[in-house]
């Protein structure tokens, strides 16, 4: 199992739907949340895209320098992009990072914010262009001269002259809910994506997803995007959760959910029909809030409880053949923290051990009267 975290470069805070106790995007903080889930041991971290987001690549490269072992999940956006030009920004990234480069791939959901970017496919469209975009992207990244003709696509001669560390060439991430996503998933990438729906719904998508793959001759790994708020107690953990959105009225539900209405993505329509942007009843599956989602596009559902429950629910997901699991909570820096505290211990987590400082060194807490490890006086030691 492997746990990701989240770089909230469209901003953050201790609530949602409001500017009170908001905090700005800087890239002092943007550093805070990398170190800290860089030291904490998340495996990688999930930097997004889109118009109200500081670009994913420069905060990415930005942050190559101070961060040691993380992992980046940055957005391709086909359509925005020329493919043999991403091709070579995914080879030096990935080896000026030395292979900590991960590759999200986005063909976008809302046609006015595709619109304000110069790019006017229809859904079907904008998978078919994927689908040539990443044919060419994977061809060039493994030596090869690529001569192509698609329907939307040309080169003639590409090539990528340096190539990346990692061979072929770094991951590929993917979520798309619809049949023509999933085709691209199919054909092309390496772990695809869903957002956090109740278990057995994530278990068809699976399905239909491994069953597709199979008919390309391919196996995929399974990931999930969600949010966590996880506290000592159950009673706290949904106080917690409740106060996040205690500035969020009906007014700016009404205006969230209008926006989302005109989204052609398959996977926010499955996000807002779990709520349907009502508050009434909002835990949609055990432990499977959908508050975050009345007002937030994409990730809108959040895991809920103690570390005990938190920790058996992502293990449901785990069994459903889930192995990565991006999560995020707000404010984001406080609860890495919490997340690393509360729940590492419990779950089967792949981490590399930094041996120059975990051989010898272990949480403590403060030491007891400058001179006492707690632990070991009440064991007898």
């Amino acid at each position: 199992m492997e746990l990701f975290w989240f770089i909230p470069t469209h901003g953050d805070g201790h609530y949602l739907g409001t500017e009170q106790e908001a905090r700005a995007v800087s890239y002092n903080y943007v550093k805070q949340v990398a170190q800290a889930a860089d030291d904490l041991g998340f495996g990688g971290v999930l930097i997004p895209t889109g118009t109200s987001c500081e670009d994913s690549w420069v905060v990415a490269s930005s942050l190559i320098p101070v961060t040691e072992r993380l992992k980046f999940l940055i957005a391709l956006r086909p359509g925005l992009i020329n493919p043999v030009l991403a091709a070579r920004m995914t080879a030096t990234f990935d080896r000026f990072s030395k292979g900590r480069l991960l590759i999200n791939i986005v063909s976008g959901g809302d046609p006015v914010e595709l619109a304000g970017d110069g790019f006017f496919l229809d859904h079907d469209a904008r998978y078919a262009l994927t689908d040539e975009f990443l044919s060419i992207w994977r061809q060039t990244l493994q030596g090869d001269q690529v001569d192509f003709e698609g329907e939307y696509l040309r080169t003639e001669g590409a090539k990528v002259l340096y190539p990346p560390k990692q061979q072929p060439y770094p991951p590929l991430y993917f979520g798309g809910s619809s049949d023509a996503g999933i085709e691209v998933a199919a054909k092309h990438v390496d772990v695809y994506l869903t957002w956090g729906e109740p278990p057995e719904q994530v278990k068809e998508k699976i399905e239909r997803v491994r069953k597709q793959a199979a008919a390309e001759g391919r196996t995929l790994k399974f990931g999930i995007r969600l949010h966590v708020i996880v506290r000592k107690t159950e009673e706290e953990a949904w106080q917690a959760a409740e106060e996040l959105i205690q500035h969020v009225d009906d007014d700016l539900i009404d205006a969230a959910q209008e926006v989302f209405a005109r989204y052609d993505s398959e996977g926010q329509k499955r996000m807002s029909q779990l709520i349907q942007g009502d508050r009434a009843s909002l835990e949609i599956s055990p432990n499977l809030w959908a508050g975050v989602g009345l007002v937030r596009g994409g990730a809108g559902t959040a895991l809920v409880g103690d570390p005990e429950t938190v920790a058996a629910r992502i293990q449901e997901y785990a069994d459903l053949g889930i192995e990565t699991f991006v999560l995020s909570g707000y404010p984001h820096l406080e609860e890495a923290y919490r997340v690393a505290e509360l729940l590492f211990p419990l779950l089967p987590l792949n981490q590399e051990e930094k041996e120059e400082e975990r051989s010898y060194l272990r949480p403590n807490g403060e030491i007891v009267a400058n001179y006492l490890v707690a632990s070991e006086v009440k064991a007898g030691r």
